[in-house]
């Protein structure tokens, strides 16, 4: 018996992880690309002998010039919660798909939750909010703490996707919330809810009701132990806007990062406080950074971060510990280990003034906020030389530089802003670097005395002389 050219062979054996979609040429324990132990699972693939020539189909609808294509569909519509309609860049677009990330227990389903309340008042179209982990009950004992108990706020839990569909049909919502993409299994897909195969199709098929139909869609994913989002990275592909809901269980900050945004800047940071009762947004949080002194106490510099595009004024403390035989511990709390033992040895060899190869060092942040860049390394320096040599900084003192490693201080971005942050909230002397001065920024702020330091050395002489003109007044 012949067969045609274009036939194609019998499948063969094939491997593919479940957890990341790699696809190893044989069997492995471990899944060499994402570090699973047994995801690697067996499929089949069919291989084509020959290509095949695609002929042309008439479009269902032609191309237009661009300028007689409305925007209208694509402007978002606000959510009602302020700081996410911040990173969103306005609010949500209807047929958009939002993929929103985070550790367990972190608030996202709270923070869902009061999303889907306000959008039932203020939108004028319902809200359905599908937990494919918790039942109908438990979401319901919730809402009643959150005081989302809306006539517009429908709520089902399901975990198939035909299902899911049908209450769409049903309720005709403005906005659908499903709590976890990786709990839906579609119908007639291989693989187990969760898997490779399943997410990807489960997503597809959101997308597709979605843009279909033009109902904003927000997707809650798993994330994995190292912080990315668990599941295929085609998942990140596929929607529209990929954020990232961080913070620490221990603290009452929370934030909304934006890592992918087709609609606005994907660089915005939302900041929210959990509390017992719920999720409020957080316009203004630098008063979370700070701590209020009587008198000013050594060990303390302030520093403006940077989260996204918002300048963020933040304490750093420091605590210089008696003498010890070996090595002595340096233990940080929010800060980059790495980074304070560069600016301790920097300070060390560079100042003269300080001995801290024997003593303990603990270094902290203020309000579970977590500074990684290096604009808090002037401010890190002047904290640990403070606590060292027992020297309050002035109250009204911002620090902002990078920290070199022959002891230089440099630039960094948004210098502008930062001073203008800072000057909002009442400081009025602030150190930066070299050429980030009033003839490089248009202008200090008005009452603010910017004076640039060109090292370290001359860092802590101007902290050390507004220190004693602060306590002179």
């Amino acid at each position: 018996m012949t067969t045609s050219r274009s036939a194609a062979k019998a499948p063969k054996a094939a491997y593919v992880c479940d957890a990341c979609g790699h696809q190893p040429p044989k069997w492995l324990g471990r899944c060499p690309e994402c570090g699973e132990w047994g995801s690697i699972i067996e499929s089949t693939v069919t291989v084509p002998v020959s290509g095949r020539v695609v002929s042309s189909r008439m479009p269902s609808e032609p191309a237009r010039p661009i300028a007689q294509i409305s925007a209208a569909p694509a402007r978002a519509v606000a959510t009602g919660v302020s700081e996410l309609d911040r990173v969103l860049g306005g609010g949500l677009v209807p047929g958009a798909v939002v993929l929103l990330a985070g550790e367990p227990g972190v608030g996202k389903s709270t923070l869902l939750l009061d999303v889907a309340q306000q959008w039932a008042v203020g939108a004028g179209t319902p809200s359905l909010v599908v937990s494919g982990e918790e039942s109908v009950s438990q979401v319901r004992l919730r809402a009643e703490r959150l005081g989302a108990l809306h006539e517009k706020l429908y709520l089902a839990s399901e975990n198939d996707l035909g299902t899911v569909i049908g209450h769409l049909d049903a309720v005709r919502p403005g906005l659908l919330i499903l709590d976890s993409v990786q709990t839906v299994a579609a119908p007639g897909t291989e693989g187990v809810p969760g898997g490779v195969t399943q997410v990807r199709a489960v997503t597809a098929a959101l997308v597709a009701i979605a843009k279909e139909r033009g109902i904003a869609t927000v997707l809650v994913g798993h994330v994995t132990k190292d912080g990315q989002v668990a599941g295929p990275r085609v998942l990140e592909h596929l929607v529209d806007v990929v954020l990232h809901f961080e913070g620490d269980k221990h603290s009452s900050l929370r934030l909304v990062r934006g890592v992918k945004n087709r609609f606005g800047a994907a660089d915005e940071v939302g900041c929210f406080e959990m509390h017992e009762g719920g999720i409020t947004s957080l316009p203004d949080p630098s008063g979370l950074f700070l701590t209020r002194y009587v008198e000013p106490v050594p060990g303390t510099c302030v520093t403006v971060a940077m989260e996204g595009r918002r300048a963020l004024v933040t304490e750093v403390q420091a605590l210089i510990g008696a003498e010890v035989q070996g090595s002595p511990r340096r233990t940080v709390s929010g800060l980059d280990h790495a980074r304070l033992a560069m600016v301790l040895a920097v300070l060390e060899r560079r100042t003269k003034q300080l001995k801290l190869y024997n003593r303990e060092v603990f270094a902290a942040t203020v309000g579970g906020i977590r500074l990684i860049e290096p604009s808090a390394d002037l401010a890190m320096a002047l904290a640990v030389a403070s606590g060292g040599l027992d020297l309050a900084m002035a109250p009204t003192l911002v620090a902002i530089g990078e920290v070199g490693l022959t002891g230089e201080i440099r630039r960094v971005g948004a210098v502008g802003r930062r001073l203008a942050e800072a000057a909002r909230l009442g400081f009025t002397v602030a150190l930066v670097p070299p050429g980030c001065g009033p003839d490089a920024t248009s202008g200090a702020p008005k009452g603010m005395q910017v004076i640039e330091v060109n090292n370290l050395q001359s860092a802590l002489q101007s902290a050390a002389r507004a220190s004693a003109e602060h306590s002179n007044r």
